[in-house]
């Protein structure tokens, strides 16, 4: 790949930021200074980035990392799950990658990076071969007082909800037109698809449900065509300041079905639980890996004086939870493994009566309405030759149980 005009851009750039700044100071630096770039300079450093976000798709790579103290130089991407130095792509020095950067983002968004040390936003570029726009989730954060970006790559095609392999009850009991109220969670670790299942929902709907749907997300992932619902797109610090406010806003806006892309704070699961009470469907994802931890983490995040409260309010509203984990499989691709819950009469009063270490059972004997626990669905995989034996155990969340399970197999 030549970049000769484009290292030139870069080194004269980098030439200007004086010696005496160190650190996040050099970082300040670029960002206050980076509108002295031509317009012609800036389109050449963006065509340069998008380069690399080609051969990124070219890869199957689901990420890419540009920056940073620990990138060594080198962009790096995720591909089939694992982080790779990619050797014959150009390298770059800290104060160049911090300059790559800063150029893709607007003057709001150079403020906030400032202000607030990390920033997460959307970014499109045209993919010529395909003459199709390419979204990608991005944040861009300091790593030891240099500037790194992480990029991920959003899906260009929904996948159908009957390719995930959900037992029809589940997807009934999560669909509007069955029940028009309640939360339903998708939860699992960054990476492990949970916004591939939370689009395939809101495509199931939009497919043959007249509603309204309004997604509030940081930042906004696949933008979703109106075909029977409307759907709106509202990013978080784009078009609404916060999740709660987004939440909050769209009682407002008349809505049937709200999407929260992540309930990260104790003010969101308040809103969410205040919304859901109200008498709308609401999903939302969570940063965990089983069903019953998503139970106790959504108690656990909000004051101790507010825990009863919520733990009866979550009792009340919860439909559904889906964990999910992406597992290597034996093609050298991912799966996805999950453990499903519904909630029963019995999970309910588990939850209120701080039971919630009986949930676990009560998933596992629940298999004729559609629950399985993570652990009974690993050893799906594995007896359909999917997934490794030792990933089926690695993967599981009840070490002990998944022995059992594949002895008796």
């Amino acid at each position: 790949m030549s970049i000769t005009k484009e290292k030139n851009i870069l080194d004269n750039f980098s030439k200007t930021i004086p010696a005496s700044l160190t650190g996040p100071d050099r970082v300040n630096y670029i960002l206050e200074n980076i509108d002295k770039l031509s317009g012609d300079d800036k389109i050449s450093l963006r065509n340069l980035f998008n380069k690399f976000l080609t051969g990124m798709i070219e890869r199957d790579a689901s990420d890419i990392e540009v920056g940073g103290h620990a990138n060594a130089t080198s962009i790096w991407m995720r591909i089939y799950g694992k982080k790779k130095r990619v050797e014959d792509l150009p390298q770059f020095s800290l104060d160049e990658a911090a300059v790559l950067i800063i150029n893709l983002l607007n003057s709001n968004q150079r403020k906030y990076l400032a202000l607030t040390r990390n920033l997460d936003f959307s970014y499109t570029y045209l993919y010529e071969r395909r003459n199709l726009n390419v979204r990608f989730r991005a944040d861009t954060y300091f790593d030891l007082d240099t500037l790194a970006l992480n990029m991920r790559a959003i899906n260009q095609t929904i996948r159908p909800l009957k390719s995930l392999d959900f037992h029809p009850n589940v997807v009934k009991m999560m669909s509007h037109g069955y029940i028009k109220f309640g939360l339903s969670l998708v939860t699992g670790i960054t990476g492990s698809g949970k916004s591939t299942t939370l689009d395939a929902f809101i495509d199931y709907h939009n497919n043959f449900d007249p509603c309204h749907i309004i997604i509030v997300a940081s930042p906004i992932e696949y933008v979703h065509i109106s075909k029977i619902s409307i759907i709106r797109h509202r990013e978080v610090g784009r078009d609404v300041l916060t999740f709660k406010d987004g939440v909050i806003q769209a009682l407002r806006q008349d809505p049937d079905i709200i999407v929260i892309g992540e309930m990260r704070d104790p003010d969101t699961i308040l809103a969410a639980l205040e919304v859901t009470d109200t008498g709308h469907k609401v999903f939302s994802t969570l940063h965990t890996s089983s069903a019953t931890e998503s139970i106790d983490r959504i108690i656990a995040e909000v004051h101790p004086n507010e825990q009863e409260r919520v733990r009866n309010r979550l009792a009340d509203v919860l439909v559904t939870v889906v964990s999910q984990k992406l597992i290597p499989s034996l093609d050298g691709k991912r799966i996805m493994a999950k453990e499903v819950l519904i909630a029963t009469p019995s999970v309910k009063a588990a939850i209120k009566n701080n039971n919630t270490s009986e949930i676990y059972m009560m998933i596992n004997q629940g298999g004729n309405m559609g629950m399985i626990t993570m652990e009974q669905d690993l050893k799906r995989l594995y007896l359909e030759k999917k997934i490794s034996l030792e990933n089926a155990v690695a993967y599981a969340n009840n070490k002990t149980r998944i022995q059992q399970l594949l002895t008796a197999a």
